[in-house]
């Protein structure tokens, strides 16, 4: 995942740069190999010493990682009951450390399909329209960050936040009380901020709204 070798070579996280990084049943990798992550997320490189020198790869990729409730896949299921002993769920859930899910920006359950909506024909938003407004997005962090080093929200520091990021007065209301009802660490308010700048981007407008927020707040929930 990292890389290494007698002469230090890039890994995975590396070879996804720019690019996206899928791990599938994310829960089922070893701790310590989710835990090298965390460095790379947070700096967009990663270092890797080894007795013939020590050598730095480029490691800003996106990192798009799925799991099942639990070992078994059942857990909360409507219809299937989980298996599981309450021992091998906490086992399993605590392969994710409380520093490595603050550094991931949107969690989204995914629920079994309904019977019905698997069968249906109701018309849906096309892929088509769905890209030409997140092209649309793109182009606008493109215009925004034109005289940065930078290229999406998701790369803004704290202070790229407070420059270009504008919120209404409800919107500021709304995030400040969720800072205190759901303990936002420091890096979770930031994040909160960026994922309501790229809604608000894919909406077309100028300002984050109080309904960005929560839709970003939502994304922000815990694992459970």
């Amino acid at each position: 995942m990292v890389g290494g070798g007698s002469n230090p070579t890039p890994g995975e996280i590396s070879l996804a740069h720019r690019g996206v990084l899928f791990l599938d049943e994310i829960s089922e990798f070893p701790r310590g190999v989710l835990e090298s992550l965390r460095q790379p997320m947070e700096d967009g490189e990663i270092t890797v010493s080894r007795a013939q020198g020590t050598l730095t790869f480029p490691s800003r990729f996106l990192l798009i990682a799925a799991s099942n409730p639990c070992p078994c896949g059942y857990l909360g299921h409507q219809k299937k009951a989980c298996h599981c002993l309450p021992g091998a769920i906490l086992k399993y859930k605590k392969r994710l450390s409380g520093p490595l899910l603050d550094r991931i920006d949107l969690y989204v359950d995914v629920p079994p399909v309904d019977d019905l909506d698997l069968v249906s024909d109701l018309p849906t938003e096309s892929s088509e329209t769905i890209r030409a407004r997140v092209i649309a997005a793109r182009e606008r962090q493109k215009y925004r960050f034109k005289d940065l080093n930078i290229y999406t929200n998701s790369e803004m520091s704290s202070s790229d936040i407070k420059k270009f990021c504008r919120l209404d007065d409800q919107a500021s209301n709304l995030l400040k009380q969720a800072i205190s009802k759901l303990s936002l660490s420091a890096r979770s308010y930031f994040k909160t901020i960026k994922i309501a700048q790229t809604i608000t981007d894919l909406k077309n407008v100028e300002i984050i709204d109080s309904a960005c927020i929560s839709e970003a707040l939502q994304y922000r929930s815990s694992f459970d």
